[in-house]
């Protein structure tokens, strides 16, 4: 049993389980918008959970697979699984593939066009593993293969679109640009040195900074606009101005000269907007 655990937190360790609080929650928050147009079963809601997971264990483990060779060189890196010999490549690969087909077969019990739509998913969510490889702009892709969460829990909840969620799921997009744009910032010297590509590695830190802080201003934004499209009320707003004022209060600990704050925005303060986003959305429902 101790080994189970222990091979439970190796891999979550991987694939940065914890991390998970950053996009589960504005899919959930589809889901109960979603309610209203077609009730949500319990059924429906598990395979939305496992497709989530799934997702991001591909996600993340393929990640892991292709960047093995730059994570062993960057000190920063150097003690993850995948590079310490705890998780071999192989066994990488096998979660890959295992978690793959799960994700398929969780939008295939979400119905057809779920099914349909899970094949070029998968292929934006391993594509951005490469992205820092030829362009600065790789947290946009990145944002947006998260980004996909919202609409996606939306569909497997009603079998259709709505141009509506679109604004939520440009909401996370922009919010996991901006942020991934700030932990970037850690690794300037190193993508410099190796010729990958990121924002800060390429503008230089100060630059890096106002862009994310403009892209945080159309999260914001796009959360308003979330709320007048679906007619949500003071609960809704109420925690949408409080992200607005932690994603500001982000923007004013991350100094160019001063990053030592970067590891307490990236998951304390970005956890906390997730979080509200849901408990905003959740309150609009039961009030």
């Amino acid at each position: 049993m101790e080994g189970l655990f222990r091979a439970c937190y190796t891999y979550g360790r991987l694939i940065k389980f914890s991390h998970t609080i950053f996009a589960l929650p504005f899919a959930l928050s589809a889901v109960i918008l979603a309610n209203r147009t077609v009730p949500v079963t319990p059924r429906t809601l598990f395979w939305i959970l496992v497709a989530m997971v799934s997702a991001r264990s591909t996600a993340m483990g393929f990640n892991r697979w292709a960047d093995r060779v730059y994570d062993k060189m960057n000190p920063r890196t150097a003690n993850r699984p995948s590079v310490t010999g705890a998780i071999s490549p192989r066994a990488l690969v096998t979660l890959i593939v295992t978690s793959g087909a799960t994700f398929v077969l969780s939008a295939r019990m979400l119905g057809n066009l779920c099914f349909l739509c899970s094949f070029p998913v998968l292929g934006v969510l391993i594509g951005y593993s490469y992205t820092k490889r030829f362009t600065k702009w790789c947290h946009l892709f990145l944002g947006f293969a998260i980004g996909l969460a919202p609409t996606g829990a939306w569909i497997a909840v009603t079998n259709g679109f709505d141009f509506r969620i679109v604004f939520l799921s440009i909401a996370l997009m922009t919010y996991i640009a901006g942020f991934d744009i700030l932990y970037a910032c850690l690794d300037v010297e190193f993508d410099r040195k190796v010729g990958l590509f990121s924002l800060p590695a390429t503008l230089g830190v100060e630059r890096a900074l106002r862009i994310s802080a403009i892209i945080h201003g159309v999260t914001f934004i796009s959360l308003l606009i979330v709320g007048i499209l679906f007619k949500l009320s003071m609960p809704y707003y109420t925690c949408t101005l409080l992200i607005g004022v932690l994603l500001v209060l982000e923007h004013r600990m991350v100094k160019p000269n001063d990053l030592s704050k970067v590891p307490v925005a990236f998951y304390h303060v970005n956890s906390a907007v997730s979080v509200l986003l849901f408990l905003g959305v959740f309150l609009e429902s039961v009030i």
